[in-house]
């Protein structure tokens, strides 16, 4: 897997992780909240591939 693949992945995994732990009875949404933005700013793009060439994540559907 290419190291920008790997990046995403990981991010991606820890932003689903985090948002299990959220609907957790008891968690700590102010950690929750302040890491899950940190995580998708963290984001890198998107490995080639991952989305249709003519997508536009902009646009409304």
């Amino acid at each position: 897997m290419c190291p920008d693949c790997e990046d995403f992945a990981r991010t991606v995994l820890l932003l689903g992780q985090l948002a299990l732990y959220a609907d957790m009875a008891g968690a700590d949404l102010d950690f929750a909240d302040a890491v899950s933005s940190s995580l998708a700013v963290s984001l890198p793009e998107p490995p080639s591939g991952t989305f249709p060439d003519d997508s536009d994540p902009a646009e409304d559907s």
